[in-house]
């Protein structure tokens, strides 16, 4: 069992290095990208300037394929989903802290292995999930939403099934 264990270690290893270089482009350090065939691009790097009411931790990387926005300024709704250098408890506090200065009120927190955050401002809301990162760091997600009004969602009513 144990010898089964030390041999998938390697396999495994390899696989997770082949998984980390699965992409389109690839950056080759100086602000030019080279796609999958070779051809050399420039670089594109995702802007935190479009998100001017979310706090950005430094060492954040935004994840572009998992990000989804519509909107911008302060008005926009989404996903945006970061990684960051920093492990999960320090991002936890970053936003705890932060979230304040840029507006944003309070409405519920929750310290766990997924820590989740809620805040209220200007008719939205927004959900920060944080957790661990893939290999280090933290993975943070801030969805932002239209702020349901207090009557909640309307819908037909319900009727009991007659039986």
């Amino acid at each position: 069992m144990t010898v089964l264990r030390i041999a998938a270690l390697p396999v495994l290893l390899c696989a997770v290095a082949l998984a980390a270089g699965c992409g389109t482009r690839l950056s080759t350090g100086d602000g030019r990208a080279q796609d999958s065939q070779g051809a050399r691009t420039p670089e594109i790097q995702p802007s935190f300037t479009q998100f001017p009411d979310i706090p950005v931790p430094s060492r954040a990387d935004m994840e572009v394929d998992r990000t989804l926005v519509f909107g911008g300024d302060s008005g926009w709704y989404g996903r945006l989903v970061l990684t960051s250098g920093h492990p999960p408890a320090a991002m936890f506090d970053f936003y705890k802290q932060e979230m304040s200065g840029f507006g944003w009120q309070p409405i519920t927190m929750v310290r766990a292995t997924v820590s989740v955050l809620t805040y209220v401002r200007d008719g939205r809301v927004a959900t920060i999930q944080i957790g661990d990162g893939t290999l280090r760091g933290s993975e943070i997600s801030i969805t932002v939403a239209p702020r349901q009004s207090s009557g909640g969602v309307t819908s037909a009513p319900v009727t009991p099934a007659v039986r």
